[in-house]
């Protein structure tokens, strides 16, 4: 394999399953704009654990997932409170805030970053997004992913079925902030240096519109999403001075022409009929 074809394939990777953490707040109804700021959080403290205290690689992802959905959780209380753009603007101040404070410290590198003496192969990345993609696919077929859609759906409709919604939305926005942690470390230990600027507003913004490109009803959307805002614009390398004018048309259209994005329970279920026509949907 050739080192440009590793290193797409890890980025692949690490946006499928920061993807994922967004994805997993959406489905409960719910847009975070702030994913930036979970992904330095893992990042920086996969560095320090690596740095400093020397912990094996999987000691590491697991202490970074583990700080996100902590710091994830906390928050949540207070964010949650808001709806709407005011949910988007609240969890954008917590990314700039967390950028701020990276800036700001010289144990964390300042503006001048930290390198990571520790390295991962491609392999791994795309190992631990496979665990990302099926675990998401199983907790979504599961009582719990049937109580985040109704969620997502009407919120007076699923409290009125017993559907404890505060509890739905704070424990998604936690695991949210844990797997955007774990895809913060992936990036830490395979690039080997960090730097705030990277964890900026445009990485929450392009990961937000994986999901809402992918679609947000079913798990397959920020899967396709993601690999469609990862390996189109490499595509699009060969045009060269207007590869980001084609891609811009082409999401324009794609917002256009499948508003609520490429994948919707809809069309699984034709897809289903035609493939297992005696089969009925529920």
């Amino acid at each position: 394999m050739s080192g440009y074809l590793a290193g797409v394939l890890a980025i692949l990777g690490i946006n499928i399953i920061f993807a994922y953490s967004i994805y997993i707040t959406a489905a409960t109804g719910q847009l975070n704009l702030g994913g930036a700021g979970f992904q330095a959080i893992g990042a920086y403290a996969c560095a320090i654990l690596s740095n400093e205290i020397g912990l094996p690689i999987s000691l590491t992802l697991m202490f970074s997932a583990i700080l996100g959905g902590a710091i994830s959780f906390l928050i949540a209380f207070p964010v949650l409170r808001t709806k709407g753009v005011y949910m988007v603007l609240a969890t954008f101040a917590i990314a700039e805030i967390v950028a701020g404070i990276i800036l700001n410290s010289s144990y964390l590198g300042g503006p001048t970053g930290m390198i990571i003496n520790t390295y991962i192969e491609t392999e791994v990345v795309l190992i631990v997004a496979i665990i990302v993609i099926l675990l998401s696919f199983y907790m979504m077929s599961t009582r719990i992913g049937l109580a985040m859609r109704a969620v997502h759906d009407d919120e007076a409709v699923a409290d009125l079925m017993g559907v404890n919604k505060r509890a739905i939305q704070v424990g998604a926005f936690a695991l949210g902030g844990a797997i955007a942690g774990l895809s913060g470390g992936l990036y830490a230990l395979y690039f080997g240096f960090i730097e705030a600027q990277y964890f900026n507003a445009n990485i929450s913004i392009f990961v937000l519109l994986y999901v809402l490109i992918g679609g947000t009803q079913t798990a397959w959307g920020p899967l396709l999403g993601a690999s469609f805002f990862t390996l189109i614009p490499e595509a699009l390398r060969i045009g060269d001075d207007w590869r980001f004018f084609i891609f811009g048309v082409i999401i324009v259209a794609m917002m256009i022409l499948r508003p609520e994005g490429i994948v919707t329970r809809d069309a699984l279920d034709r897809v289903s009929t035609r493939l297992f026509p005696g089969k009925s949907n529920v």
